[in-house]
C-alpha cells in the first residue's frame, strides 16, 4: 500500500500536541447526544439503575475500543485512521469501503446532523430560522415529502463553511479552535452538573423510581444503541494521526484519557439529571438538560443550557471536519479516489481539496434534509467496520509481526475480544429490531463496490 512519503510536493505536518488530540476525542464525542438520549434510554430500560448500567456498559465498550485502536494508531500513525488499519489487515477493498462510507454517508451525514442540531437549538433564540425560504414542488424531501429549504439550513451551511475555512488555513488553527471550544464546553457542562447537584432542589429518591419501558434484552440493546450514539466519535483522532507530534506516545494517551473523561462526564451529568427530575419527567422531556435547569432557576437557566449545547455542537462539528477530511485524502494518496483530493496546500499544509469536497457534500446533505435518515442507516454498517478494525489487531500481529508496536493493548487478548463480541451482539440485535435501516445501510455501502473496481482497474 502506498505511503505519503512516496509522493512529491507538500505534505502534512505534525503540529498537533497532546491537548489538541485529547480535545478532538472529547470535542467530537460530546455533541448533543448526552443532552437528548437519556429520555429515550429510560423509556427502553425503565429504571435509573438499569440506565446507569447501560451508560457504564457502553462507556466500557468505547474504552475497550479506544484501547484497541491505540495499538493500531501507534503502529500505523498515518492519515485516514480505520482506512489505513483495514487496508493493512484485509486489503485495500475493505479500506476503500470504509472511506466510501465515511465520505458519502457517515461523516458527511454526521456533519450535517450536527449542523442541523446547531440551528435547531439556535431557533430557541431566533425562531425565524424555522421558517421556509422556498418550497420546491418535488417530493424528494425526507420520507418523500416536499423539499423545503429553511433559513436554519442556510445558517447550518454557513457554520460548516466557516469551520471549513478555519481548518483550511492550517491544522494548527483548527486544533487550537478545538482546544479552546472544548475547554469552554467542559466548563459549561461542569456548571450544569454543579448547579443540579448542589441546588438542594432535587431528591435522591428519584433513583429508585421506575417508568413503563420496553424492558428485556431488546430494550437493553436498544438503549445501548442510543448510548453508543452519544459516545460515537472517540475514534476520530486516529484519522489525523499523521499530524500529531510524537504519535506513538500521544495517540494512545489521547484515546484513553479522552474516552475516560467522556465516561466520567456522562455519568456525572446523568446523576445531576435524575437528582433534579423524576424518571417520568426525563422520559417525557425532549431537552433533558434544559428542563432540569429550568425546573431549578427558570427560563434563563434553560437559555444558558441552550448556549452550552450550541458550544458543544460547535466543538463536535469542528472536530468532525478536522478529522473527516483526512479519509478521502488518504484514499486519493493511494490512487483510490480523485487525485486532486490528495493535494496538500503548499502554504497551509492541509488537505484543502479533500476538506472542500467533504464540506460541500455535507452542505448538500443539509439542504436535502435526509441527514437523520442517512446517519441512522449507516450505524449498522459502520459498526461492522468498527468490529473488523478491532479484530485487525489479531490479524496484524500475525500478518505484520515486524511492525514496531510502541503501545500494546492493555488486557490483550481479552479487551479486543470483548469489544468484538459485544459489537457482534449489538449488530445481531440491531438487525433484528431495525431490519430496514440495517439493509439500507448495507445497500449504501455496497454502492461503493463498483467504484472500487473502477479505481483499482485504473491503477493497474
Amino acid at each position: 500500500m502506498p505511503t505519503e512519503k512516496q509522493y512529491s510536493g507538500p505534505s502534512l505536518q505534525r503540529v498537533l500536541g497532546l491537548w489538541s488530540a485529547i480535545s478532538i476525542v472529547i470535542g467530537t464525542v460530546i455533541g448533543s447526544g448526552v443532552f437528548l438520549v437519556p429520555s429515550t434510554m429510560i423509556r427502553y430500560v425503565g429504571s435509573v439503575g438499569n440506565l446507569f448500567i447501560v451508560w457504564v456498559a457502553a462507556g466500557l465498550l468505547s474504552l475497550f475500543g479506544a484501547l484497541t485502536y491505540a495499538e493500531l494508531a501507534a503502529a500505523f500513525p498515518e492519515a485516514g485512521g480505520e482506512y489505513v488499519y483495514l487496508s493493512q489487515a484485509y486489503g485495500p477493498f475493505w479500506g476503500y469501503l470504509y472511506g466510501w462510507t465515511q465520505l458519502w454517508v457517515a461523516k458527511s451525514g454526521s456533519i450535517a446532523t450536527l449542523a442541523a442540531g446547531f440551528y435547531t437549538y439556535l431557533t430557541a433564540f431566533y425562531p425565524v430560522l424555522g421558517t421556509p425560504v422556498v418550497v420546491f414542488p418535488l417530493h424528494i424531501g425526507p420520507g418523500g415529502s416536499l423539499l423545503e429549504i429553511h433559513y436554519g439550513q442556510l445558517a447550518a451551511i454557513a457554520v460548516i463553511l466557516i469551520l471549513a475555512g478555519v481548518n483550511y488555513i492550517g491544522v494548527r488553527s483548527g486544533g487550537n479552535t478545538q482546544v479552546i471550544v472544548t475547554a469552554i464546553k467542559m466548563l459549561l457542562i461542569a456548571g450544569v452538573i454543579a448547579v443540579g447537584l448542589f441546588s438542594g432542589k432535587g431528591d435522591f429518591s428519584h433513583f429508585g423510581a421506575r417508568v413503563a419501558s420496553v424492558g428485556s434484552v431488546a430494550g437493553f440493546f436498544a438503549a445501548m444503541v442510543s448510548a453508543l450514539w452519544a459516545y460515537d466519535g472517540w475514534n476520530n483522532v486516529s484519522m489525523v494521526s499523521s499530524e500529531i507530534r510524537n504519535p506513538q506516545r500521544n495517540l494512545p494517551r489521547s484515546l484513553i484519557l479522552g474516552t475516560g473523561a467522556v465516561i466520567g462526564t456522562y455519568l456525572l451529568i446523568n446523576v445531576s439529571y435524575f437528582y433534579v427530575l423524576t424518571p417520568a419527567q426525563v422520559a417525557a422531556s425532549h431537552r433533558v438538560a434544559a428542563d432540569a435547569m429550568s425546573s431549578i432557576y427558570g427560563n434563563w437557566a434553560a437559555a444558558a443550557v441552550t448556549v452550552a449545547v450550541l458550544i458543544s455542537i460547535f466543538a463536535a462539528l469542528n472536530g468532525s471536519i478536522l478529522s473527516g477530511a483526512r479519509v478521502p485524502y488518504a484514499m486519493a494518496r493511494d490512487g483510490l479516489f480523485f487525485r486532486f483530493a490528495a493535494r496538500v496546500h503548499p502554504k497551509f499544509h492541509t488537505p484543502g481539496n479533500s476538506m472542500i469536497l467533504l464540506c460541500l457534500w455535507s452542505c448538500v446533505v443539509v439542504l436535502s434534509g435526509w441527514f437523520d435518515d442517512l446517519y441512522n442507516f449507516v450505524i449498522f454498517g459502520s459498526w461492522i467496520l468498527y468490529l473488523m478494525t478491532a479484530a485487525s489487531v489479531f490479524v496484524l500481529r500475525k500478518k505484520r509481526p515486524d511492525v514496531a508496536r510502541p503501545y500494546r493493548v492493555i488486557g490483550y487478548p481479552l479487551v479486543p475480544v470483548l469489544f468484538v463480541a459485544v459489537a457482534a451482539l449489538l449488530l445481531v440485535s440491531t438487525a433484528q429490531t431495525r431490519p430496514r435501516e440495517s439493509l439500507m445501510g448495507l445497500a449504501l455501502m455496497a454502492l461503493g463496490v463498483p467504484f472500487y473496481y473502477y479505481w483499482d482497474r485504473k491503477n493497474s
